[in-house]
């Protein structure tokens, strides 16, 4: 796969600014790596270019605030063999690589992704997949890492028929951002493979952040899932200079739903170390979440989501439309244009 993997070659591809060229990219921190499919979608003459920020490090990575954390979601206190996290009571997620096309500089898990651990071996998989066949009240799992797509496609049927083997009833989301980042890897070959496992559902889980990235040849990339029947749904993650503004996440939204992808998940930025210059106030986001909810259908709108800290899972991050009741039975309603609404519960 071609692409740029150091900042020489970057700094001979875009003239950095003072913040990018002041990267040291020899620290501990998540390695350069851009796809040239990528690369082709930035503008190089901006350097405030939104698909720019997501992939082209900064010095502003290396500070830390002590509210931050490598691992803030505690996967690794909730990790129930070398790979599977299991944090909710349904489902669980296993780590199948740390290795990604491209990183992205807001990755949520840089304690893990671009480590150069590699791909999990037979005997992690056979390890993951034997918990879950102990344990019948995990309904889904997420096939997570890094990025699943960095596999063969032959290493990608074996991990699927082991995890089929022990759990053929288990929900399995295929969680990549290979789509948007390098939409060549998905080919028929491999979407055909995937369907064959039949047993049960697989879901797509995608992550477009911005409309941009939602390119002819990403959309054909989810089609091809969808055409065999595997739905997508997509994951957006709310960055600082990227989309924190409700035109561009309308834009990206209801390009979404055109293409066939629901807006899942919009998450507010975790406490990760180095990522703060990315997370957008709460106040500000919860005040895009409200317009997105006046502008969008139900079918294109996202939950705005934080996942909490110290393993706290995820919580839903709107404004309450319900404001209370009379005690009789009226319950008083704000609408999302500000007016004001009435609801009588039945007499009895």
């Amino acid at each position: 796969m071609n692409g740029i993997n150091s900042m020489e070659e970057l700094s001979s591809r875009l003239t950095l600014t003072a913040d990018e060229a002041s990267f040291d990219e020899n620290s501990r921190h998540l390695p350069v790596k851009i796809t040239e499919y990528f690369f082709s979608l930035i503008n190089p003459n901006d350097p405030d270019d939104p698909l720019r920020k997501e992939v082209v490090p900064t010095r502003f990575e290396e500070t830390t605030q002590t509210y931050e954390a490598l691992d803030p979601l505690e996967e690794v206190n909730h990790s129930v063999t070398s790979r599977l996290i299991h944090r909710y009571p349904s489902r669980v997620a296993f780590l199948v690589t740390d290795l990604c096309p491209m990183y992205c500089r807001h990755c949520f898990r840089r304690r893990f992704t671009g480590t150069f651990q590699g791909p999990a071996t037979d005997a992690e998989i056979l390890e993951a997949a034997t918990y879950c066949g102990n344990h019948p009240e995990v309904t889904e799992i997420l096939l997570t890492g890094g990025d699943m797509m960095t596999l063969t496609d032959q290493a990608i049927d074996r991990l699927i028929t082991c995890f089929r083997d022990k759990r053929p009833d288990l929900v399995i989301r295929l969680c990549t951002r290979v789509c948007a980042t390098y939409p060549q890897r998905i080919t028929d070959g491999l979407v055909e493979m995937i369907a064959s496992h039949r047993s049960a559902a697989f879901y797509l889980m995608t992550q477009f952040n911005h409309p941009r990235e939602l390119t002819a040849q990403a959309k054909e990339a989810v089609a091809k899932f969808i055409d065999h029947g595997i739905p997508a749904m997509n994951q957006t993650v709310l960055l600082r200079g990227v989309n924190d503004n409700a035109d561009t996440l309308e834009k990206l939204c209801n390009g979404l739903v055109a293409s066939r992808i629901k807006p899942y998940y919009l998450f507010q930025g975790d406490l990760v170390s180095g990522t703060e210059h990315f997370r957008v106030p709460l106040e500000k986001g919860m005040a895009i979440e409200r317009e997105l909810r006046r502008r969008l259908s139900g079918l294109a709108m996202p939950v705005y989501a934080a996942d909490l800290p110290q393993g706290g899972g995820k919580v839903p991050l709107c404004q309450a439309y319900l404001e209370g009741n009379d005690g009789n039975g009226t319950w008083t309603f704000r609408t999302p244009d500000g007016g004001v609404r009435h609801y009588r519960d039945p007499i009895q």
